[in-house]
């Protein structure tokens, strides 16, 4: 009897990688409440590698903290979230290398005020990932440029306008090549006219083969984007199929009273 010798690949949280098929994502019965308040009832989802998945729903209706929940921004109650088959840590060095793993773009920008726009997509990748500082900012102005905002990589952020400074937190999220990237509605604190410029983004980095969690608001986005297509209310995921099944063939009563208020405003 003779045993493999061959290598063992290792991804970036020192694991053996086994099974391609299995999703990249995984939550499980999770629940999760503020107080009495039960925002995250029975949430069961799969995310596999390369699918763009857009959550939608009304105001308070647990898609935020759903998203929010996955990097342990927020912790669950019950249920269990597994990254790429490995439970989410729930705190010390083990959640830190997992999050550098999921980017994360907010509805704020979050960019440090007091450093340039190329100190701010720099600082992760020198700092966990151990880059040079030539290095960081080779791949940094690299990034910059796919967003559009290399011009402005030594201006601060509050010489850039709200696209911009959103361009420039997508950018810092990928420098440090993420396996995931969650949007937490990117484009709400946006003017009008600033918005197709961060969905320009979002739509590249999805035909690139990005995985991609999207909260959002933007119905072209899901039309146009999305693999698949969540709809929540109340805590709870009512809704999971493909944009076409969505938009054309609404099974519930609550998502069609949704899309009927959404779609005609």
């Amino acid at each position: 009897m003779t045993t493999s010798t061959a290598p063992v690949l290792l991804d970036a949280i020192d694991r053996p990688v086994t099974d391609e098929n299995r999703p990249l994502l995984e939550m499980s019965h999770v629940e999760k409440y503020f107080g009495d308040l039960h925002v995250l009832k029975d949430i069961n989802l799969k995310v596999t590698k390369g699918e763009v998945l857009v959550i939608i729903g009304p105001s308070g209706s647990g898609k935020s903290t759903l998203c929010r929940t996955i990097n342990r921004l927020e912790t669950i109650d019950s249920g269990t979230i597994t990254i790429d088959g490995v439970p989410l840590p729930e705190e010390g060095k083990q959640l830190t290398k997992l999050r550098a793993e999921v980017g994360m773009v907010f509805q704020s920008f979050n960019l440090f005020s007091h450093k340039t726009i190329l100190d701010n997509v720099t600082l992760a990748p020198r700092k966990v990932r151990g880059l040079s500082k030539a290095a960081a900012e080779k791949e940094a102005m690299e990034l910059l440029a796919r967003v559009g905002v290399d011009s402005q990589a030594n201006k601060l952020p509050a010489q850039l306008s709200g696209g911009q400074q959103q361009r420039v937190a997508i950018a810092r999220s990928l420098a440090m090549h993420p396996k995931v990237m969650l949007f937490d509605e990117p484009t709400s604190a946006l003017d009008p006219e600033m918005i197709n410029e961060v969905l320009d983004v979002m739509v590249d980095l999805a035909k690139q083969g990005m995985t991609m969690i999207v909260v959002t608001h933007e119905m072209g986005f899901a039309r146009q984007a999305a693999n698949r297509v969540v709809f929540m209310a109340d805590g709870e995921i009512l809704e999971d199929g493909t944009p076409e099944e969505f938009f054309t063939h609404t099974k519930t009563d609550r998502a069609k009273d949704f899309l009927s208020k959404i779609l005609d405003h």
